[in-house]
Parts: C-alpha cells; structure tokens; sequence
C-alpha cells in the first residue's frame, strides 16, 4: 500500500494535478507508474510468458485516458487507483470485444464462457477465453443494478488489483464489509456466469 509518506505526496501531487499543475503531473508518475504496471503484470502473469509488453501497453493507455481526462477531483491515492481499475476494465474488455469481433464476424462465442473465470486473475483478453472478458462485464453491469456497492468491490480488487484494506478505503467501510461483499459477488457472478453459459 505504500508508507504513509509516500500516500501523502502521491495525494498533493493528485490534488495539485487536478488543478492543472502539469508539473505535479511530471513528479507524480514515477510514483504510481510501477504500481500501475504491477497490477497489469498481476492480470496476465498466468496465462502465457512474455506478456509485459502487453503489460505496459495496458498501463500506458490507462494512464493515457487518465491524463486526458480534464476537471478531475482526485480526493486521494485510492481514488487514483479505483479511476485507474474502471479505466483498465473498459480497455480489457473493449480489447477482448475486438477480438471476438475480428475472430467471428463481430460475435462473441457464448460457448467460450462455460469454463468458469477465476475471479483471482484476469484472463489476457487476446487469450482464447476472451469471450469471458466480456461475459464478466456484462454480469458485473447486471451486479451493479442490483448490488452496486459488490460490484465496485469486484471492480476495484479485480480489475484495479487494489488490497482489501485499500478497497475498503476507497468504499469508506470496514475491511469486513469488503470481504463480505467479495464472497456475495463472486456466488452472484459465479452463477450468473454458468446460467450465461448454457
């Protein structure tokens, strides 16, 4: 999570940034750059070697998107961070759509979600189960009508690689909240997935 410090400037250096000091901007990336290439390298680490290119394209278009973005209010580190999941959901899965839609004529194959995502890691959206890229955005909208809050706990642990602690943070509840949320989640989108499936 980082020390206390180092939370601090990262904090003034978004709060700085946000209001249009693009040398705050300058001085902030070393500090959550490796972080953010961390959390890509975590996502397609067991798939298959070679995927830190893949890795750093993932950050740098992130951090791209982020940068673009004018008016931002960051109130803190985790805020950073949980921006930067969102971000890095919509690129994977935008990704993984491209990909069906190049592989089958703009459809993505249903067939390919019957093998259960493992919610621990994200599958690398050029991989063969792409397709389930997509299905677990579309259960995680689906989750986000009726449990908004497990569904930003999904997005935020899953897709941003955030701890409990930090994800509990970002959320303003108890680490236990956050567990507690994560299993309700995961049986949700477990059987949404398998119903999808068949």
């Amino acid at each position: 999570m980082g020390s206390p410090e180092e939370s601090s400037e990262i904090t003034r250096l978004l709060k700085a940034w946000g209001r249009g000091d693009s040398a705050a901007l300058d001085r902030l990336t070393p500090l959550v750059y490796e972080r953010l290439r961390r959390m890509a390298r975590g996502y397609m680490r067991n798939e298959r070697p070679g995927h830190t290119l893949q890795a750093t394209a993932l950050v740098n278009e992130a951090f791209l998107r982020l940068v673009e973005t004018r008016n931002l209010d960051w109130t803190d580190r985790a805020h950073f961070f949980a921006m930067c999941a969102r971000v890095m959901r919509r690129i994977l899965v935008d990704a993984a759509r491209s990909r069906a839609a190049t592989k089958r004529g703009g459809q993505v194959d249903r067939a390919e979600h019957s093998t259960a995502i493992n919610l621990d890691r994200l599958p690398d959206p050029a991989s063969e189960i792409s397709a389930q890229v997509c299905a677990l955005d579309e259960a995680l909208n689906m989750l986000a009508q009726i449990g908004p809050r497990q569904a930003q706990v999904i997005e935020l642990r899953f897709f941003g690689g955030l701890t409990v602690e930090e994800t509990a943070h970002v959320l303003q509840v108890s680490p236990q909240t956050v567990m507690r949320e994560w299993r309700l989640a995961r049986a949700w989108l477990a059987r949404e997935l398998s119903q999808s499936s068949t």
